[in-house]
C-alpha cells in the first residue's frame, strides 16, 4: 500500500471525536434529528450508521426506552451511538444483554464517556497511530473486557474496510499517472 493510500486510510480516525455525554443535545431531539447527529457524529468513519426505522425497532425490542412525547433523551442518545458501534458486532439479544449488564453496574453519563475513550483509544492503536492502547479507567470487571473487545473488534472491522477500499482504488491511481 501506497503512503498517500495509508494517509488515507488513517484520516478518519486521526480526529476523530465523539460528542461526551454533556455535549449530546438535552433538549430532546425528535427521531429525525437522532439518526442525523449519531450520523454526523460516526460519519468520519464511513459505517454503515442508523436509520430511523433501526432506531424504532430498537424502541420497541426495548434495547432503549420510549421517547417522551417523540423526543429522545441525552442517555437514549448515548446508548444509540454505542447500538450504532455495537449492532457491527452483537446481535440484537447480545446488545441488550450487554445494555443490561451496564445498566446494573454504571450511570449513563460513566458508561457511555468511557466508551468514547476506549473507541477513540482503540481506533488509533488498530489504525497504527500509536503502538499500544492507553488502559483507561481503573477496573478490571467484566464489563470492561467485554466493551473493549466489542470496540476492538469494531475497530478491526472499519480498518478493513479502510484497507480493502485503498488497495481497490489504488491499481487506478496507477493507471492513471501511467496514463499522464
Amino acid at each position: 500500500m501506497t503512503n498517500e493510500s495509508k494517509e488515507k486510510v488513517t484520516a478518519c480516525v486521526q480526529n476523530f471525536h465523539l460528542p461526551r455525554y454533556r455535549e449530546i443535545p438535552d433538549v430532546g431531539l425528535y427521531l429525525k434529528q437522532v439518526t442525523k447527529f449519531i450520523s454526523d457524529c460516526l460519519a468520519p468513519l464511513e459505517t454503515d450508521c442508523i436509520t430511523d426505522t433501526m432506531i424504532s425497532n430498537y424502541v420497541k425490542k426495548d434495547l432503549i426506552t420510549n421517547p417522551v412525547k417523540k423526543q429522545y433523551s441525552r442517555d437514549q442518545i448515548g446508548y444509540l451511538i454505542f447500538i450504532a458501534v455495537a449492532k457491527n458486532v452483537l446481535s440484537l439479544e447480545q446488545l441488550r444483554q450487554f445494555i443490561e449488564l451496564e445498566k446494573g453496574k454504571y450511570e449513563p453519563e460513566r458508561a457511555y464517556n468511557y466508551f468514547c475513550d476506549e473507541l477513540e483509544n482503540l481506533l488509533e492503536f488498530v489504525f497504527g497511530l500509536k503502538a499500544t492502547p492507553e488502559e483507561i479507567g481503573e477496573s478490571t470487571a467484566e464489563e470492561k473486557i467485554m466493551l473493549r473487545s466489542i470496540i476492538i473488534s469494531f475497530s478491526h472491522k472499519i480498518y478493513l474496510e479502510k484497507v480493502l477500499c485503498a488497495l481497490k482504488e489504488e491499481p487506478q491511481e496507477e493507471a492513471q499517472a501511467g496514463d499522464e
